[in-house]
Parts: C-alpha cells; structure tokens; sequence
C-alpha cells in the first residue's frame, strides 16, 4: 500500500485534462509516444465534442528513487451535467490534480469540483496549464488559486501538457505529497464498485476500489446490496487493455468479471466482500444524484420497444444517474419516461442510443419535477406535464429552484445580469476578484429556465467570456399553467408544457406558428390550437392541399362549377371529422426549441 497513489484530474471543461492524462501515460511509458490524443476518451461523441463524458481509470507505474510507485489515475468530466461522474471518481481517491487553465482563469465548475474534493478530505495539488500560450496570464491566475486553495505560490505546478512541459514535476508531487491508500490487509474483504461497463462476451466488468482485504481469481464473491453470489473467473487492473492477474490488494483498483448478464445485480456504489468470510457492513454508499430533467423516450420503429429497454438497463450500467420508467402514448406507442441530470446528458443518452446500439428514438419536450399540493391536503411529485390536474383542485405548486453561480468578466456583467432577470432569477450576491479583472455573479433561478438555452446564451453575450455551476436548492411556490396542444381538437399530451403565468400568451402563440410550419399539409384543414385551464388562446390553420376540381369545365353554367366545389367542401368536411393527422417524429425534435 505504502507504493499505491489514488488520484484524479479535476477540471472546467476545456482546461486540459485529457491533454494532461495523455502526457502522464507517455511520460511512465504506460504507452508509446506514436499514440493519437485523447486515449482515455473512448467514446467518438467524446472526441467530436471534444469533451470528457465518462470517467475512465487506467494504471501506470512510476519509477522514483529508485522504488516503483503505482499510479491510479481516474480522468473526470468538467461538465456541470456530468458532476456525478466526478463526485464517484472522487469518493476512490486520496488525492487530486486540480488544473487550471492560465488563459481562461478559476472558472465555476473548477470551485465545484474542489469543493466537492474538500469535502472528500482529498490532497490538492494545484496546476496551471497552457503556460506557454502567448495570451496566458500566469501571475493573475497563480493569485486566484491561491486565493481558492489556500495555498503557496511554489506549491502550483506551472506545465503545458500540449507540449509535455512540468510533467516530470506533477509525477513527483503526486508521489510525494498525495497520501497512501489506508486500509488492513488481513481484515474481510470490502470493496466498493464505482462503475462498471457491459460486455456482450463476458457479461458485467465491475471496476472497484478495495478499502480492506483482497479479492483473488477464482474467488467467492458476495454482492451485498442483493446478497448474490459469484465466482472472480477473472480479476485485474485497469490499464489501457486490461491485465489479468491472480490477486489485487488492499488500496488498488481493479475489474472483476463473474459471468453476471442480468444488469440490474450490480449497482454502482455497492460493496463487495467474500462469501465464506464477509465483512460485517458495507461501505458506506455514494452521494445519490436525483434526476433534475425529464423526458420521454420513444422508439421511432415500435418493434424494437424490448430493444431500447435493454439498451437503456446497458446505458445505466454505465451512467447510473440515468432512471427511466415505462410508459405509453396515443401518439407515439410504448417508451419510457428517463430522468437526467441536465440537457447535455440527455442529448448525450440519445446520441449513445443511436451509436452503440442502433436504435433511432423520439424525444418528447425536456420537463423538470413539480411538486403539487391538492385542495384535499394531497401531496404529489409530477415528473410530466400530462400529469398536473385540473387548476380548480389545486391549492399550490412548486417548482424546483437552484442556486447559479456566474463567473464573467466585468464589461458583460450587464448582459449576464439581463439574461437571468429574464429567466426568472434573482440576484443574492457578487464577488469581485481583486486579481484580475472578473467578477462572480450569484442568482437564484428556476431549474425549468437554465436547462434548455440559458448556456448557450450565456456563452454568446459574454463571447465565450462566462462559465456557470448551479446546485439545487429547493422547491419554491410558483405561478404555472399548463399549455395543452391540441392538433385537429385531439389534445397531444406529448407536446404539453408547464410555464409561468407571465409567459403564457407569448409562449402559446409562438407554438401555434411554429407547429403550422413543422407540421406538413394535408388533403383537409388543421386547426392548432393552444389552450390553457380549458380556454383557447391560440390558434393557427394549416390549410388543406387543395386540387382544382373545375379544371374540366370549359364553359356551361356557373351552377356546374358550385355543385362540384360544393361537393368538394363536403369531402373535406367529412376527412377533417375521420381524417388522423401524421406528425412527423422530427416535429418532436424541433419542437424542443420553441421553449427557447
């Protein structure tokens, strides 16, 4: 144990971690030079964004002093969306790589994901990236950290991991002043699995991190959250291809494979402990991350309904922040209605859907979860606009609030503040940097106003100068309406939206345009309209293709022409009554950005 360091790289997104983690493995010869970039992104949406969306382990050995350290490294997301991942990869540490980017300064994510190392008692080692960029600002950005960590000028490490410049020195700070793992070698074996992938041939990697004890090949294995049982066929470390071997030990992490296909029998943040000889409780579990958006996922070939299903139980093996429960409707079949943590997770899931498992899938209108209080003293969590009831039977309705915190430079703080007034927010607090000119902005917001467009229009009045956190910090009374859709007088459930009072009418006209040009023409009229509590207060008319029935006539009477348009009006009369308007499955898409 005394030769084992546990750490991860903790970032905003963009500053240089995955850039970083490729030096690391080059410079311990974990791999060789001639490698591409990005080794530990894996996936092809994770290189096309040029984002971290998994967090990913891998092992290298370090000589120093002439003894051989072992280094597990966990690279970790910088998205706001993905914090669960961080908040995991930090619980299997001692210790952290906090990188800083010295072009871009202390961003909001960064003093999320240090705080939640801090409150995980990990050793911090500060690291100012891009030092050799000819508009970084080394002396400015050294100050903020120092102010942030509390820490000493010489204690951040200055590298450019793009040029492999300060690697050397990273290394040795993390041997020398990142703690090893503690733990007892002879006490019963207990592990804690903190995430775990699906196989086709080998059924469930479980990659863990042991705190006591020792797990050996061919070993009897208990899963103590469902109390199964199983044999190690095969135990190893987490290198850039796995490596088999008979024993890993108190501190290391490793996988474990056990034959085990049926996902729901491992669960992230459950413990492992030996079946002849078992601990006597399990190690205390993760934080748990509550959905805070939800959607409906529908497959756009109904067949391949216990396809999705089993893709989503794959999906969740790897991302457990992601919930889904089944459900139905009239327009679009069976589906299930998913929980995600934010917008870019949610589009993350469908892209994974459609890559890894070739399964094309329609998404309803994002939503997030009300809390509604009946006139009978009810109390009821809707995660779905179709759910909320009737306004006269309500007695009140709250909606979930979170706490935003804006870091952007000074000249836009107008701007910034603009746009989250618009968005329902209240401002609680600023923070002026004294080091640089900069200044952060806390609100307090509706999570329904930050989860569709607020980033990206938060990026475009700052150009690019603005990063945002948030973190939820209750449910708060709230005036909401809900828009009901109806297509030809049948209300379409799937297109509902809940919105405040102030925004009703604007919101209800905006729809009714924008669906009269999604939805195509068809041989009858269609009436779009939006009500709210029963009463109309939108519409629009897609008129009918129409064929020019007169066209035969050459001359006679004008009664043969109005008899022929008179029976013409009938039949369309007669399809607009029995007639099923076809929605496109791309109107649900776009629809998404009506809300905006």
């Amino acid at each position: 144990m005394n030769y084992i360091r546990n750490f991860c790289i903790i970032a905003h997104i963009d500053h240089g971690k995955s850039t970083l983690a490729d030096r690391l493995l080059e410079y311990t010869k974990t791999v060789s030079e001639k490698k591409r970039n990005q080794l530990l992104d894996d996936m092809d949406l994770e290189r096309e964004r040029g984002i971290t969306i998994k967090s990913h382990a891998v092992q290298m050995e370090y000589k120093y002093k002439n003894k051989i350290y072992i280094l597990n490294l966990i690279d970790t997301p910088g998205h706001v969306d993905f914090s669960y991942e961080v908040s995991r990869s930090i619980a299997a540490c001692e210790g952290a790589l906090l990188v800083v980017d010295c072009t871009k300064s202390v961003q909001a994510q960064t003093i999320s994901n240090l705080s939640l190392a801090l409150k995980n008692n990990l050793f911090i080692i500060p690291v100012l990236n891009k030092i050799d960029l000819f508009d970084a600002l080394p002396e400015d950005v050294m100050k903020e950290i120092m102010e942030l960590v509390e820490c000493k000028m010489e204690d951040i490490i200055p590298v450019s991991a793009k040029n492999g410049l300060g690697i050397e020195n990273i290394l040795n700070e993390i041997v020398t002043r990142i703690p090893a793992p503690k733990g007892n070698q002879n006490a019963p074996l207990q592990a804690i699995i903190f995430d775990s992938l699906y196989n086709p041939f080998r059924g469930i990697e479980a990659l863990f991190r042991i705190k006591n004890g020792c797990i050996r090949k061919g070993q009897k294995l208990r899963f103590m959250s469902t109390g199964k049982v199983y044999s190690a066929y095969e135990v190893g470390t987490l290198k850039l291809k796995r490596i088999s071997k008979n024993q890993i030990n108190t501190g290391d992490v490793g996988y474990v494979v056990s034959g085990i296909k049926n996902t729901s029998e491992v669960k992230v943040g459950d413990t492992i402990t030996d079946a002849e000889n078992p601990a006597i409780e399990a190690i205390q579990k993760f934080e748990e991350f509550k959905p805070m958006v939800f959607a409906s996922i529908y497959p756009v070939n109904s067949d391949q309904y216990e396809e999705l299903r089993s893709s989503i139980e794959k999906l969740q093996l790897n991302d457990a922040a992601l919930s889904f429960t089944p459900e139905s409707s009239p327009a679009l079949g069976f589906g299930f209605h998913c929980g995600f943590l934010g917008f870019l997770h949610m589009e993350i899931v469908k892209d994974r859907l459609k890559r890894e498992y070739n399964i094309s899938v329609i998404l309803t209108i994002p939503n997030v979860s009300y809390i509604i209080y009946m006139k009978n003293n009810r109390k009821v969590l809707i995660n779905s606009p179709s759910d909320f009831p009737e306004m006269e039977k309500l007695k009140k309705v709250e909606e979930p609030y979170v706490l935003v915190s804006i870091i952007t430079k000074e000249i836009y703080i107008g701007n910034v503040m603009s746009l989250c007034i618009e968005k329902r927010g209240t401002m609680i607090g600023h923070h002026n940097y004294l080091t640089s000119k900069r200044v952060k902005i806390m609100f307090e917001m509706p999570l329904s106003e930050i989860v569709f467009d607020f980033y990206d229009k938060l990026k475009t009045i700052s150009n690019g100068y603005a990063s945002f956190d948030y973190n939820f910090i209750g449910y708060r009374n709230s005036d909401l309406r809900k828009i009901t859709v109806l297509i030809n007088h049948e209300k379409i459930e799937n297109l509902s939206l809940l919105v405040h009072k102030t925004k009703v009418l604007f919101l209800s006209r905006k729809i009714c345009q924008e669906l009269s040009i999604l939805i195509p023409k068809h041989q009858f009229s269609i009436p779009i309209q939006v009500s709210v509590s029963g009463k109309i207060i939108a519409r629009e008319t897609i008129k009918a293709l129409r064929k020019n029935v007169t066209d035969k006539c050459y001359g006679g009477d004008v009664s043969r022409k109005r008899k022929l348009l008179e029976k013409q009006k009938k039949g369309k009369k007669k399809m607009r009554q029995i007639g099923k308007v076809e929605i496109p499955s791309s109107t649900f898409i776009t629809f998404l950005k009506v809300k905006n």
